[in-house]
């Protein structure tokens, strides 16, 4: 028996995973979730919508302030300076078409840029109420909209930095001012001049306030859903990463004991007396098989971690290969209400793996559980892709699941941690360029479908890479 357990027979078991091994897997995981943050819409994409936003809310102040010069100056016959506050308009249309031209070509706005934005609007507000009466004039309450603005836009030291230069633009305005020849009569006896524009001035506040601000909030609720869209996936992908860490560990442990009963049974077939028994035979036969099976398991789960990648790779074609895996998998699980019906057409060279077989036993066997006296894989080209369509006429997936189609910890089983076998299928489908899909047919049952690029699964492509 102990010459037995030394031996190393073929498919044996894998050498443990060193400490080196471990830190490279992990820090892999880690540099793709880093790549994933760092792909993902962060501040940068909030500060360019509300940069936009400011941008959309100067030319509202353009269109306003031509309005409220002209009625006015035309309308209610207070002189005004035209071509001095002209000039500070047409200012403000330069800036905010360079502003347009700027953020096109900006790949990222940062808070400062928006404190400069907003400080060059606070320019522009206290020259056009140097030139209209200074802190006399009601429309100094617009004020107030820049702080808000920058309170909700800006940090905490540049939202003071911008409370600094509003402060201090009134108070220069209260000293220094071109000073308004208003008309002796009010316009009416219960309004003067003075009230009806600070009314004007808090309505066109008030309006403007809860136009903008509501949108710069929508921004920001989007972006914290989707900061916490990445939190909850950087959650998963961690457990992800622990349960395929304790699997490949398992998958080594696993190896000594299953290389052990493949030679103890070889062994047994090989003595006249158990030969000669026929039950005892066929009972040998089923108990290779199975043994077969675990060890293909375990080969998977290597494969799958990222170890001995391509060991079981080898040349053959479509046919060739989807043909063998219908007959393994019909073996495997003494399954034959499989039907297979290939219109792939002319046939295509590429390269057999492990991780693909996986991903293909792995959908007929979710298809099986809920089908078992039918289940249908279909193999056709669509292009240059080859499309495997795998059905039954089990319940169907359920509304919710088709939403959240490759998702971890949805599954249609009810089963708590249920999800990460079809979670696993469309991470390395998507691997491989390809994508996964999932339809519920009118009356009962549902579909698969596996859209390979025959590109990378192609010898000389870059499957399993």
């Amino acid at each position: 028996m102990l010459e037995r357990s030394s031996s190393k027979p073929d498919g044996g078991s894998a050498p443990r995973q060193a400490p080196g091994e471990l830190t490279v897997t992990l820090q892999s995981q880690a540099d793709a979730r880093s790549e994933l943050v760092g792909a993902a819409p962060t501040d940068d994409e909030t500060n360019r919508k509300n940069m936009a936003l400011l941008i959309q809310l100067r030319w509202t102040a353009v269109v306003g302030q031509i309005v409220t010069i002209g009625g006015v100056h035309f309308g209610l016959g207070i002189p005004l300076p035209l071509e001095r506050m002209s000039a500070v308009i047409g200012a403000l249309v330069l800036l905010n078409v360079s502003s347009l031209i700027w953020v096109r070509h900006r790949a990222a706005i940062t808070n400062n840029e928006l404190l400069v934005a907003l400080m060059l609007d606070v320019a522009a507000l206290t020259a056009q109420l140097y030139l209209s009466g200074g802190a006399t004039n009601p429309f100094t309450s617009l004020f107030l909209l820049q702080v808000t603005l920058g309170a909700v836009l800006l940090d905490a030291r540049s939202t003071w930095s911008l409370v600094a230069l509003t402060c201090a633009s009134f108070v220069w305005l209260t000293l220094a001012y071109r000073p308004l020849d208003l008309p002796p009569n009010p316009i009416s006896e219960t309004y003067s001049l003075a009230v009806a524009g600070m009314l004007l001035g808090f309505v066109l506040n008030a309006v403007l306030l809860v136009v903008f601000v509501t949108r710069i909030n929508r921004n920001l609720r989007e972006r914290d859903a989707h900061l916490a869209a990445l939190r909850q996936h950087a959650a998963e992908q961690d457990h992800i990463v622990r349960m395929g860490l304790l699997a490949s560990g398992a998958a080594h442990e696993l190896g000594t004991p299953l290389a052990s009963l493949s030679v103890i049974l070889s062994d047994w077939r090989r003595m006249p007396d158990l030969a000669a028994d026929q039950e005892l035979a066929e009972d040998l036969t089923e108990m290779e098989t199975s043994l077969q099976r675990c060890k293909s398991i375990v080969t998977g789960i290597l494969v799958s971690a990222g170890e001995a990648r391509g060991e079981g790779s080898s040349p053959t074609t479509v046919t060739a290969f989807v043909t063998a895996l219908v007959d393994e998998w019909r073996d495997a699980r003494s399954a034959r209400t499989l039907y297979f019906v290939n219109t792939f057409g002319a046939d295509v060279a590429i390269v057999s793996d492990v991780a693909l077989k996986q991903v293909i036993f792995n959908v007929l066997d979710n298809a099986y559980e809920v089908s078992r006296d039918w289940v249908e894989l279909v193999a056709e080209r669509e292009g240059d892709n080859l499309v495997l369509s795998i059905s039954d006429r089990g319940p169907g997936f359920a509304p919710e699941m088709l939403a959240q189609l490759g998702k971890p910890y949805h599954s249609s089983k009810g089963r708590a941690g249920g999800g990460l076998g079809l979670f696993l299928v469309v991470n390395v489908v998507r691997k491989l360029g390809g994508s996964v899909t999932a339809e519920n047919h009118r009356k009962r049952g549902a579909t698969v479908r596996l859209t390979l690029p025959l590109s990378t699964l192609a010898i000389g492509g870059n499957f399993g890479a």
